[in-house]
C-alpha cells in the first residue's frame, strides 16, 4: 500500500449506518460520548410505495428533534431500493419531516438485500445508480444534501470508475466509499484504501473514506493513504465506543467501567420501548464487538450467553458493574 507524504487536515468523523446494529438507541448513546459530525440511519427499504410517516419515525425518531440526536448530532435518513421514482418520493417525505439530507445505499453486501436488487447489487448496474440519483436530486430542494455510499465494485475494484461516473453524473453532493468490493465482504486484508486515492482527483464533491478504522492510528493511516480528510467509522465505533472522540479529540480510550455504564444505559432505554424482548440479543451482539477491545467483555459474554430473559439479563449486567466498582 502506498502512502502520501502529506497527511490531510482532519475533517469530519461520520458514524456509519450499520443495518441491524446501529438502532436509534445506540445512535443516541454513541453520539452522546463522541464527537460525530453526522450519523446515518440503518437503511429504510423502499420497494413500490410511499412509506408512512410512522415507518420513518420508527427507524429515525430523531426526525421529531429537527433531525438530530439529543446531543445535537445530525442524523441523515438512508434509503435503499431500485426504483428511482419511489426513492425520490420517499426522499422528499423524509426531508419534509426533518432529515438533514438523504443518503442512498449502494453498498450493503447482505445477501437478502442483494437478491432483491438493492444495496451492492446495483454496483453491477451503474446506469441504475445514475437514474436513481438523478431522479432523487431533481425531486429534492437544492439546499438538501444528497449523498451516496458505495463500494469499489462487485467483484473487482476496476469496476469503480464507471460507478463513480454514475454517482457524479447523477448529481450526488457527497460520496462515501467503502474501500472493498462486495465480494471482499469485511475481510481485513482486502481493504484497498489506495484505490480511493486513485479516484480522488476526478471527484469534485466531498469524499469520505470508510473501512478498517479501528483506532486513531488507523484513522491517520487511512487519511494518508486515501488523501481524504473526512472519515466514516463503523464496526470500530462498536468495538471502541468513544472512537470518534479518540480520533477527533485525542481522548483516551474508554475504560471498561464506562463501557458497562453504556450497556446499562442502553438497557434502561430499551425497557421504555414497546418491546424489550430483543434486548438480550442486541446487547450480546454489541458484546461480540466489545470483546475485541476489552477482555472483560469476553468474560461477560461467556457468563450471559445463554441468558434470554430480559430481567435476568439486566441483573447480570448490574452485578458486573457492582463487582467492577
Amino acid at each position: 500500500m502506498s502512502f502520501s507524504s502529506v497527511l490531510p487536515e482532519p475533517g469530519r468523523i461520520i458514524l456509519a449506518p450499520m443495518e441491524g446494529v446501529l438502532d436509534p438507541l445506540l445512535r443516541e448513546i454513541l453520539t452522546a460520548v463522541n464527537h460525530y459530525d453526522l450519523c446515518v440511519t440503518e437503511f429504510v427499504r423502499v420497494v413500490d410505495q410511499l412509506l408512512t410517516r410512522k415507518t420513518l419515525l420508527r427507524l429515525c425518531p430523531e426526525l421529531l428533534q429537527n433531525g438530530q440526536t439529543r446531543s445535537g448530532t445530525p442524523v441523515r435518513v438512508q434509503l435503499l431500493g431500485q426504483h428511482p421514482q419511489w426513492l425520490a418520493e420517499n426522499a422528499v417525505l423524509a426531508t419534509e419531516m426533518g432529515s438533514p439530507g438523504i443518503d442512498i445505499n449502494f453498498g450493503c453486501p447482505a445477501r437478502r438485500v442483494n437478491q432483491s436488487c438493492g444495496g451492492a447489487a446495483l454496483l453491477k448496474e451503474p446506469e441504475t445508480i445514475y437514474q436513481i440519483l438523478k431522479t432523487v436530486r431533481e425531486a429534492l430542494p437544492a439546499e438538501q444534501v444528497l449523498s451516496a455510499k458505495v463500494r469499489l465494485g462487485w467483484s473487482s475494484p476496476d469496476e469503480c470508475h464507471e460507478i463513480i461516473d454514475a454517482v457524479l453524473q447523477g448529481g450526488a453532493g457527497e460520496l462515501a466509499i467503502h474501500a472493498r468490493t462486495k465480494e471482499d465482504g469485511y475481510k481485513a486484508d482486502a481493504i484497498k484504501w489506495e484505490w480511493i486515492n486513485t479516484l480522488r482527483p476526478k471527484i469534485n464533491i466531498p469524499l469520505i473514506a470508510n473501512g478498517e478504522i479501528w483506532n486513531a492510528d488507523d484513522a491517520a493511516r487511512c487519511r494518508q493513504a486515501t488523501g481524504c480528510s473526512d472519515l466514516m467509522v463503523g464496526r470500530g465505533a462498536l468495538q471502541l465506543p468513544n472512537l470518534g472522540a479518540v480520533i477527533a479529540k485525542a481522548e483516551p480510550e474508554m475504560s471498561w467501567s464506562a463501557v458497562l455504564e453504556l450497556l446499562l444505559q442502553y438497557a434502561a432505554a430499551a425497557l421504555q420501548q414497546p418491546r424489550a424482548d430483543y434486548l438480550p440479543s442486541r446487547l450480546k451482539q454489541w458484546l461480540v464487538f466489545l470483546k475485541q477491545q476489552y477482555s472483560e467483555a469476553a468474560d461477560l459474554f461467556m457468563s450471559i450467553r445463554t441468558v434470554h430473559d430480559t430481567q435476568t439479563f439486566i441483573e447480570q449486567l448490574t452485578a458486573a458493574k457492582t463487582k467492577r466498582a
